[in-house]
């Protein structure tokens, strides 16, 4: 063998033996690099989520009472350190979801959020919020159920689910009644008057008594809903319960309807405490927070 074929054949070899020990070895660690910089961005990824969900933790903070707060105070309210919450109200401050002065720094939500609010409280509808609550409501009472705003001294029906039962009323969307009124009224009516005299505009200009309204109001106040038995219609029985809007006021209130021959004390309990629960749903769903829970 002549030295130039020596060489091609060494050549042949080594190649071989590195095609058999190093590439995989390369592969091994493309491998690991790959998966380091998946788990990095991953990490990131995390980091970035967490950052957000303490940010909207700083947000919800803030109260209708409390929208004010120090850096002490909000640290009571959330668990942050003191580095990361300066750290997080520096960026909302930037965005504008957060201003901040005065001495000693006070912070209180920005212009940012109040944006958001008008867009939010202008694409709802109650009515169409309310859907499947009512629906939830009506197969689950068999009954007509019936949703309420109030409009002055009156309310105002904008959503019915009539029963299919041959025995059953119903009024229909458009319904305007007083407010004082039926159990769909009075529901609204307990949280919404403060004192004897805005008690006694609802009823000017109408014969109606309102000797025994303070303590009906106060005891519908204790129990959560309104009853009314023969009160507009003869043989008809009504319980209802109130919703909230995001400033904590009354919105309305959710009704069902039904005879006295089906609707007696226990089922009107038990119709109660489902109106209660549901009424629930629909305030949260318009943005209403509960005392108890607005400053945790």
């Amino acid at each position: 063998m002549d030295y130039l074929s020596y060489v091609k054949c060494f050549l042949k070899k080594s190649l071989a033996d590195c095609r058999r020990q190093v590439l995989p070895e390369i592969r091994c660690s493309l491998c690991s690099c790959a998966k380091e910089s998946g788990l990095v961005q991953t990490e990131k990824m995390s980091d970035s989520v967490r950052a957000v969900d303490r940010a909207l933790e700083i947000l919800m903070a803030f109260t209708a009472t409390d929208y004010e707060l120090s850096v002490a105070e909000l640290l009571k309210r959330v668990d942050l350190s003191r580095p990361t919450l300066y750290r997080l109200l520096h960026t909302l401050e930037q965005s504008g979801f957060v201003i901040s002065g005065g001495e000693p720094q006070k912070f209180r939500l920005g212009p940012s959020v109040a944006h958001l609010a008008h867009v939010w409280t202008s694409s709802l509808d109650v009515s169409a919020l309310a859907q499947p609550i009512m629906r939830r409501i009506w197969e689950q009472t068999g009954e007509t159920v019936a949703l309420f705003v109030p409009q002055g001294a009156y309310r105002l029906c904008i959503a019915e689910l009539p029963s299919v039962q041959p025995l059953s009323f119903k009024r229909g969307a458009g319904y305007q009644e007083r407010i004082l009124l039926g159990a769909s009224g009075r529901a609204i009516l307990a949280y919404a008057v403060n004192d004897a005299n805005e008690l006694k505009s609802y009823a000017t200009g109408t014969p109606i008594d309102l000797t025994g309204y303070p303590d009906e109001l106060a005891q519908i106040r204790k129990r959560g809903y309104a009853i009314s038995k023969d009160e507009l219609i003869e043989g008809a029985v009504a319980v209802a319960a109130p919703f909230f809007d995001g400033s904590g006021k009354v919105a309305g209130s959710i009704g069902v309807f039904g005879p006295s021959a089906r609707l007696h004390a226990a089922q009107i309990e038990t119709y109660g405490s489902l109106l209660l629960q549901e009424a629930e749903v629909l305030s949260k769903a318009l943005g209403y927070v509960p005392s108890g829970l607005a400053s945790k």
